[in-house]
């Protein structure tokens, strides 16, 4: 047989990629056997086959992706014709197994490999462009270096198809090893390029393309030679080559497969190296032995262009020093560098250049980490790079400090300039980011620094505007311009992330526990779990004390766990003191994004015999919405091993309530905003009726916290709210006296509150 191809299949039932591999190796199987010469059953039969099947399989894959990707139809095209000329050929030849050449075949063999090479294009002509300068010329040097071997190798079969006679028979015979200089070229061009996301299927799609155009050189240089006959091993390559392409599509746009990106290990200059070294093998080889005047040529390009990162290395080298690799902004050292030109004192008070150095730091970035992966999170710091270089005024300079941490240098600005400048950031920043088909929203916290007033140079401004940073993230203000007094609340920070960490091991974090009453009995149903932290010197501190320096810090993890361990133990005491009671814990979105966290919490569970309902973990609506498919896997495992699922802070987060619909929860807490001014404001009455009418027709109990008064009191209990929480009851109180707090209640009439 001629220059043929195989393809691979698209999506479909599993069973047609096993297909085309089961005919592979039967096809194999028979050729070995069979031994020289043609065979109806090996070489018509299972031959086509081998090319049909394959067929198959890439036109279910077209279908699957609603002939929107241009990679798959046109390497569909291209299997296509390859099998078209195949089968023509099968009919066509004589007895001796010869056509005429050229001949209609030959059309569509040939088409294959434009085709083919438009299918790569395809696949990354929209990452080409954002490649950096150096990519690019690493993947020209790759594949001129393989196109300059092949050249090489294929210079008898070159010579020969420039001898015929025949216009058109010199020009097929020459497509042939031109098409598969080009391919290979390709195919190295893709590898030297590790910048590009192609999938992780992409090693079939090239291993395919590598072994097809293999079995075409051996098929030419046995041509050459005189000894290629019909039925030799050799035919079951292409077909080889067709099952690997065919694993590569039915790989393309599986949904259930995830969104994955190149993990190619080959080193970034592993490629061109080895480009270089064979263009100069195929130099040196044409000292002694004549070569065609084209590996020349190609061998030659690919050694000068390899050069010319060498010209400009220092430059270049310089460049890179400065500049920071994920976002291309410069980075911490090209601040430093050019921080002196705009920072310069001047002996006249009156002439001095005022200027406004302003630190950002998106909030809860670790979250995005966490939960989507840092891939993910890189995407977003080049997104959030690119909208605040748009935000910024001309001659500001925006340089990436390291993590998720920005820094501007404002010439010719004062307060005012500077508290605009912020606020049009933050602006930028509010709207939605797209990332792995979620809507990701973030906030920025901005610290500002004024020179020469706060600082005389780039250290003294960066420590201040740091300060100034967390003044603005504690307080949940956005942005604030560092006063005098932060210096003493960056100390106290430092301070008090020093005792945190010495409280989490020595045993200083305690739990109060708030009653939950049920509105219709008056029974004590359940206890909400609320950590407190008894400092050594500054006495017990509430969570708004601390609980904010504990996510900053990594920390909340171990206090989740060591909250928990307290409540779980506290509640094996109170089931065998008879009071079943539903201790309820809060679980922040950073502790849900561990992907270990519910078999952690069940084998807590389990290791204290406790029914697993006697645990409810209250998870917030921005965890619900921020990442809903991982909150659904989290949430429903949990809710499979019998813990109880609550909402905490309800109403107070994202307006869509589709999550109610489609997540697996048992209860809803609505927020004490809704609860204080209902005794007083019927608007405020009227929501809280209608919130809970909304829960129970959905299945839902309703819980309502900040219940401060009898009033509150009875009008839930007549709106017919399932629970109640708030001081009007009981405050937050330590284990030993809630159980006093409990005994006198028993005491008391049914009913009865306090």
């Amino acid at each position: 047989m001629n220059w043929r191809d195989r393809t691979h299949r698209g999506d479909g039932d599993r069973w047609l990629i096993w297909a085309v591999f089961v005919l592979v190796a039967a096809y194999t199987l028979g050729l070995l056997l069979n031994g020289a010469g043609p065979s109806p059953l090996v070489d018509i039969w299972l031959g086509e086959l081998t090319q049909w099947v394959p067929v198959a399989v890439f036109w279910v894959a077209v279908v699957r992706t609603g002939f929107a990707r241009g990679d798959v139809l046109f390497a569909t095209l291209a299997v296509t014709f390859n099998a078209a000329a195949d089968t023509y050929y099968v009919l066509a030849m004589d007895a001796g197994g010869e056509l005429p050449f050229p001949s209609p075949a030959d059309f569509g063999y040939l088409l294959f490999y434009p085709l083919m090479l438009l299918a790569l294009v395809a696949l990354v002509r929209r990452q080409m462009r954002g490649l950096a300068w150096s990519v690019l010329l690493d993947s020209a040097v790759g594949a001129l270096g393989a196109a300059a071997v092949l050249a090489a190798v294929l210079g008898p079969v070159l010579t020969e198809a420039a001898d015929e006679s025949a216009i058109l028979a010199t020009a097929v015979a020459v497509a042939y090893p031109v098409f598969d200089l080009l391919l290979v070229a390709a195919i190295a061009g893709i590898a030297a390029a590790p910048g590009l996301h192609i999938g992780s299927s992409w090693a079939f799609l090239v291993g395919g393309l590598v072994v097809f155009a293999g079995a075409d050189v051996v098929y030419a240089l046995l041509e050459v030679s005189g000894t290629y006959i019909v039925g030799v091993p050799l035919d079951a390559a292409w077909a080889l080559g067709l099952a690997l392409m065919a694993v590569w599509v039915d790989a393309t746009d599986r949904p259930q497969r995830g969104i994955v990106v190149g993990a190619r290990k080959t080193p970034a200059l592993f490629v061109p190296a080895v480009a270089v070294a064979a263009g100069l093998g195929v130099l040196i080889l044409g000292t002694q032995v004549v070569q065609p005047v084209a590996a020349v040529i190609l061998a030659s390009l690919t050694v000068s262009l390899a050069a010319i990162p060498l010209v400009f290395r220092q430059r270049l080298l310089r460049r890179q020093a400065r500049t920071d690799d994920l976002t291309g902004l410069p980075n911490r050292r090209a601040l430093y560098t050019d921080a002196p030109a705009l920072l310069t004192l001047s002996r006249t008070p009156s002439r001095q250049r005022h200027s406004a150095l302003l630190l950002l730091d998106l909030d809860r970035f670790k979250e995005v980490n966490d939960s989507l992966g840092h891939d993910v999170g890189d995407r977003l710091l080049v997104l959030v790079s690119g909208r605040l270089a748009a935000a910024l005024p001309p001659g500001a300079r925006l340089a990436r400090l390291g993590g998720d941490e920005f820094a501007i240098l404002l010439a010719d600005a004062g307060e005012a300039e500077a508290t605009v400048v912020a606020l049009g950031l933050r602006d930028a920043l509010a709207q939605t980011f797209a990332l792995e088909g979620l809507a990701v929203q973030t906030s920025v916290s901005i610290g500002i620094a004024l020179f020469p007033e706060q600082g005389r140079d780039l250290s003294d401004l960066l420590r201040r505007a740091d300060m100034a940073m967390y003044k603005a993230k504690s307080g949940r203000h956005g942005h604030h311009v560092y006063q005098s007094e932060d210096d003493s609340h960056g100390d106290t920070r430092l301070r008090t992330l020093q005792d945190l960490r010495l409280g989490l091991t020595d045993d200083q974090l305690v739990v109060y526990y708030q009653p939950k009453i049920g509105l219709q009995n008056g029974e004590v149903t359940g206890v909400e779990a609320l950590v407190r932290w008894q400092h050594p010197t500054r006495g017990l501190l509430l969570p708004e004390d601390f609980l904010d320096l504990v996510e900053e810090s990594g920390l909340m993890h171990a206090l989740t766990r060591i909250v928990l361990t307290k409540a779980l133990d506290q509640a094996v005491l109170w089931h065998a003191g008879g009071h079943t009671l539903t201790i309820a814990v809060n679980i922040s979105a950073s502790s849900l994004v561990n992907v270990e966290f519910p078999e952690e919490v069940v084998r807590m569970v389990n290791a204290r015999r406790l029914p697993a309902s006697a645990l409810m973990l209250e998870v917030t609506e921005d965890f619900l919405m921020s990442d809903r498919d991982r909150a659904r896997d989290v949430l429903t495992r949990l809710r499979e091993a019998g813990i109880q699922i609550a909402v905490d802070d309800f109403g107070t987060g994202y307006s869509s309530l589709s999550y109610l619909r489609d997540l697996p929860i048992d209860e809803l807490k609505l927020d004490r905003s809704f609860v204080l001014p209902m005794t007083h404001d019927a608007r405020a009455a009227s929501l809280v009726a209608s919130t809970i009418e909304l829960a129970h027709s959905l299945g839902l109990r309703m819980v309502a916290e900040g219940v401060e008064s009898s009033v509150a009191y009875d009008e839930l209990a007549r709106y017919g709210c399932d629970h109640a929480q708030g001081f009007f009851m009981s405050r937050p109180i330590p284990a030993l006296e809630l159980d006093e707090w409990l005994a006198t209640r028993h005491d008391l009439e049914p009913g009865a509150v306090n």
